[in-house]
């Protein structure tokens, strides 16, 4: 019987740091310039356009029959993590927007409470922090180190973002209703702790969500109202 995952635990914390270090050092490596900042980058998307493919293969490896919602890229995270991937090989506007603004509303509130039921050693709790970690430190490092601002004005990139939030909703509820899956938690909140549980029953939890995730992504914004040095 695999171990089970336990929020607030030591395992949980060790891996919090583990990725905290790796994505200080991806980001300072970029910030060098040259080769330093090809190879940061190159691993960064690396990790992005594979978490889903890796991800797959550390469920099979517990030999466990899997609900649909492991076996479809359909939760918001496993979107964030492709559009991240192709951010960072792109330089898109609308697809580093997307990886700033989902993955520090989204992304980050993932690792402070995991959706997963799996704990350390087994490689699906390894590589939920390897993917999570991937999509946080790409909304990280394309500002910081390739430079990326959103749409001016400020309020243009919070609104686009959230009609995309929007778009993904409706995506997901329509999936989670044919497929009897719980795609972006739109059906009922994750089995472990988290924000969700403090927002109301479904579905007031999802107008909640909505609410907040348009004041987060203006409070993103709130490091560009200075303009950066020349």
């Amino acid at each position: 019987m695999p171990t089970p995952f336990h929020p607030f635990t030591p395992p949980h914390f060790v891996a919090l740091g583990i990725g905290g270090a790796a994505t200080i050092a991806l980001i300072t490596a970029g910030r060098r310039g040259n080769s330093s900042r090809t190879l940061a980058t190159g691993i960064l998307a690396f990790l992005n356009l594979s978490a889903y493919p890796l991800g797959q293969a550390a469920w099979l490896s517990m030999g466990d029959q899997k609900s649909i919602d492991h076996l479809l890229p359909f939760h918001l995270c496993d979107i964030a993590a492709i559009t991240a991937g192709f951010a960072l090989l792109t330089r898109r506007p609308l697809l580093c927007a997307l990886t700033y603004f989902w993955g520090l509303a989204a992304t980050l509130q993932a690792l402070l409470t995991p959706a997963i039921t799996v704990g350390f050693p087994h490689w699906p709790f390894v590589m939920f922090f390897v993917h999570h970690f991937a999509v946080v430190t790409a909304a990280f490092y394309l500002p910081m180190v390739e430079g990326w601002r959103p749409k001016l004005p400020l309020w243009r990139g919070p609104l686009e973002i959230y009609g995309c939030s929007v778009i993904y909703l409706v995506f997901a509820m329509t999936a989670n209703h044919l497929l009897g899956s719980n795609f972006g938690f739109a059906s009922h909140p994750p089995d472990n702790p988290s924000l969700i549980d403090h927002l109301g029953p479904w579905p007031l939890y999802l107008i909640s969500l909505q609410v907040i995730a348009v004041v987060f992504f203006f409070l993103l914004t709130l490091p560009f109202l200075r303009k950066p040095n020349r």
